[in-house]
Formats: C-alpha cells, structure tokens, sequence
C-alpha cells in the first residue's frame, strides 16, 4: 500500500472533495434535474406520436386501408374530394445535393385529391437546382402542376425569403392555401391532405407547421444535428396548439399575403432574416393560432459525408436567428431564450465534467492502492456520479423511445418508402454530441451576438436593430457546399474562413461511417 501521496494525486483529491460542498453539489443536482426534464418531455412528445399510431391501427382494423391518408376513409369519395380547396406548394431551393430528388419527388406526388400546384423557386438559371428540377418535371410532363420560377437577387430580405414572397406572387389566383416546404423535407403522400384537412376543420388556425427527424449520416456533426434538434421536438409533438414554428414545413391561408395582413409580407420583406422566427413573432403579436398536426413529422436525411465544420456552420446559423427581432418584445423573448438555452447547456455540461473528477480520483486512489486516511478524497463525489448516471441513462432511453416512436410513424405513413430504421443509429455518438452540442451552443450564441453577421450559402448578411440592413455577396465568399443536405452550390467558392475549433473539426471530421436512407 502506498504511504506517500503524489502532489498532482493530492490536488485530485483536494478538488474532488471541493467538488462535494453545496453549490458544487447543487451544480450537479440540477444537471440531474436538466435530464430528468428532458426525458419527461420526450416521454409526453412520444405519448402524442404514440396515440397517433395507435388511432391508425384501430382505422385499419376497421376496415380503413387508406388510413396513413385520411381518418375518415368517406373523405376519399369523389364528391369530398371535389370540395378540396386548391393549394399552393412554393419550395425557394438552393443548390443541389444527394437527397434532394428522393425530397422533390416525395413532394410532388403528394395523393392530395383537390388542384395542387408547386412552384420551384431558385435564385438564378445558374443554381445546379435549376437544371435538375426542370430534369424532374420533364420527365413527369402533365402529371403534376409544377413550374419553375426564376426570383433573381434579394436586396432587402434573406434570398430564402426573397424566394418565397416571389412564389407567393406567382400563385394561382384561386389558391386559398399556400404550403413552403423546404427542399430537404420528405413528405408522406398524405401530408399535404392532412395540413389542409385541419386548416379547414378550423380557419382560426394562422399557420400548421411540423419537424424533421433526422436520419445521422454517421458522423459526429449529424448526430450532433440530431441532438440539437431532439429538444425542439417537445414543442411540435403537441398534437395541436405550439409556439414553436419550423420554417421547413409553413401552411398558411393564402390571402394572409394578397392583402398583406398582420403584416406577414412587410414584416418579411423589410429586413427579414429567418422565416419561421419572423412569423412566429408576427403570431405572437397578434395573437393568432400555430398548430402542429400529430403526423406532421417527416424524414430528414443528413448529408453522408456531413463534417463537424459543417456542423459548427449550421449551428452558428440557428443561434443568430436569436439576433433578429421585430418588435422590442420579440428581442426581449430573444434575449430570454438567449440567456436561457446558455444557461441550461453550460449547466448540462458541467456535471459531466465534475464527474470526470470525481471518477479520475477514486480510479487513482484504486490504482495507487492510497488509503481513505491519506487521502482527502470524499465518497460522495461518487454518489454524485451514480445519480448523473442514473439521469443520463433515464434521458438516453426516452430520446431513443421517442425516436422510436417517430421512425415507426414515419413508416406507417409512407408505407410505398423503403422502411426506416432505429438500427442504423449509434447511441455512443448520440451521447458525446449532448455533450459537445451544449458545450458549444453558448459559445456560438456569443459570437453571433458579437458579431451580429452571418455567412449563410456564400451570402453575407449584416443585422441593425434586428433586421438585415446590408447584405455582401462575393464569388469566393461561400462555401461549395451547404451544411445539413451537403448540396452543391455550384461554384468553387473559397473555404469559409477556419474557426478557433478548426484544428478540433478536422480530427472529429474524421468520424465519419456513412449510411444510406435512400433505396
């Protein structure tokens, strides 16, 4: 047995039993109580997708076949079908990347029995999406209502939105919906009739919106995309009314744009950055109705060779959404959220870090073979650890529970796609990214705050008192690529310049198994 205590083995043990007095031990409590948060809302969110399958198998058993299409099969008959108001599908696109096709084509033949038209919004002619959709729609000809629509530059909006409110233009006159669908959404064929079947049952309702599950590639940067978006998910998997919006998938009535009510096209227009947070603010404000369908979750493949610098990209771009506002409440919830989320990520991060203390001192006084008298090392760090573990593993489960749930939804509503499977994640992975996502959300979060511009696909936007007051674009400004669809861009733009966790990107790019979603 040792009698003579190392220094740095003394310091271990010095800063373990530190780690035991109250505020240490309520900083690890209340990262305890962060997990147990998040599995009790991942728990309600999988109860609502649950009772949704469970609604489909008691249609079926009932005779309904169709029942991933409608609840009521009556709804399919030709004289209900006839009633089906038209609407509008406008997607802004840019660039193209592997999963885009399979998305379009998910989109496009959508089973919606009423008039339906899409409109393919794209920058330029030049955008590699403008040769590819116009492939697509000449190979289906007359089968689908479709055409591309050329928007040109934004000069007062980001060029998402500048493509939007130029496909909202370009809309039958006749369209009383209008739906704007990302181009990394995958619809199930009857989406579009379910969003539309809801508007319908209430005209209370301002805008339908729902979520992505994210399919990881197999890197660390998709699975931390996959983590980053697993909390938001509590906020759709409502079955109804939310306060959250996602901007990939917006129904919203078509003549709340003709006539430019609560201010939706100004609001846009006038120095919008993000879409869905702009809209959301406009809700807000005017007290109107967001609701999230229980089937409104839809496939989101990520990139197979998505690198964790393109993680950092993407991550740096939702956090500066927070930058941009329209009213004084709307930056005080920002500010709020802002200090919020840096506070719960930082304070999910540092238990685990007190942990690797407490572990680290106990396994050297093992290894030593030290005695509990010579050292000042205190056992109930490693009570501490053993509630973390407890949590963690708590949390772990209901985040798989939930995906679970959601991947076997996604199937029985898609029933013609290849089946998705809970297989092909690596739960290892999930738990370093909770980590490594939370790490770096505060710091992200403070560097658009600092910084107040954003490079987003080779477009530079500068905020002023929440809104875009110049906007810079440069031929090697951009990246080549996109960050979640690895979409090219289609021009050699120069590498985006290298971040103070360039050095750490390269190594943890290299955690890369990729796999494929698509048959």
């Amino acid at each position: 047995m040792s009698t003579t205590l190392d220094p740095l083995d003394s310091l271990l043990f010095s800063l373990s039993r530190t780690l035991c007095t109250p505020l240490a031990v309520f900083i690890q409590l209340q990262g305890c109580l962060i997990c147990l948060i998040l599995a009790l809302g991942w728990a309600c969110a999988a109860y609502v997708r649950n009772r949704e399958i469970r609604r489909m198998k008691d249609s079926t058993r009932r005779g309904n076949s169709f029942a991933f299409l409608c609840q009521d099969i009556m709804e399919l008959e030709h004289s209900s079908q006839a009633k089906l108001p038209r609407v509008s599908v406008v997607m802004p696109l840019k660039g193209f990347g592997e999963h885009n096709l399979h998305n379009w084509r998910s989109q496009i033949t959508s089973l919606y029995g009423g008039p339906l038209e899409f409109l393919f919004v794209v920058e330029s002619t030049e955008d590699p999406a403008y040769r590819a959709v116009s492939m697509l729609l000449s190979e289906l000809k007359d089968e689908v209502e479709a055409k591309i629509v050329v928007a040109g530059l934004s000069t007062t909006c980001s060029q998402k939105i500048h493509n939007q409110l130029v496909g909202v233009d370009k809309m039958h006159k006749d369209s009383k919906y209008v739906l704007f669908l990302d181009d990394d959404v995958r619809l199930h064929p009857g989406s579009i009739g379910a969003l539309t079947t809801e508007m319908e049952k209430n005209p209370d309702i301002f805008i339908q919106t729902g979520y992505p599950l994210d399919l990881p590639s197999g890197s660390l940067g998709s699975y931390c995309i996959y983590e980053y978006h697993m909390p938001c998910s509590m906020g759709f998997a409502t079955g109804g009314r939310t306060f959250f919006l996602w901007g990939g998938c917006m129904m919203m009535h078509a003549d709340d744009f003709r006539l430019d009510r609560y201010g939706v096209v100004s609001g846009l227009r006038d120095g919008g950055y993000s879409d869905d947070m702009t809209l959301a603010a406009i809700a807000g404000a005017h007290k109107r109705l967001i609701t999230s369908p229980p089937v409104a979750v839809f496939p989101h493949p990520l990139a197979s060779d998505l690198s964790f610098s393109r993680y950092w990209n993407y991550l740096r771009k939702q956090t500066f959404v927070l930058e941009s506002y329209l009213t004084k409440v709307n930056w005080i919830m920002n500010r709020a959220l802002f200090t919020v989320h840096c506070y719960l990520s930082w304070g999910f991060v540092t238990p685990y870090l007190m942990a690797m203390i407490h572990v680290t001192a106990a396994l050297r006084m093992y290894i030593k073979e030290y005695s509990v008298e010579e050292t000042t090392f205190t056992f109930g760090g490693l009570t501490l650890v053993g509630c973390l573990a407890v949590c963690t593993i708590v949390e772990l489960l209901s985040m798989w529970n939930l995906t679970r749930i959601e991947v076997h939804l996604c199937n029985m509503l898609s029933p013609e796609a290849p089946n998705l499977s809970l297989a092909t994640y690596n739960w290892g992975l999930v738990f370093i990214a909770l980590l490594v996502d939370n790490f770096l959300y505060p710091i992200s979060a403070f560097r658009s705050h600092f910084t107040q511009s954003i490079n987003w696909s080779g477009i530079r936007y500068h905020l002023k008192n929440g809104k875009i007051f110049k906007i810079e674009r440069s031929k090697d400004m951009g990246p080549i690529y996109t960050d979640l669809g690895g979409k090219h861009l289609g021009k050699k733009g120069a590498p985006p310049k290298l971040s103070f966790l360039s050095s750490l990107a390269r190594s943890l790019a290299q955690w890369h198994q990729p796999k494929k979603y698509d048959s």
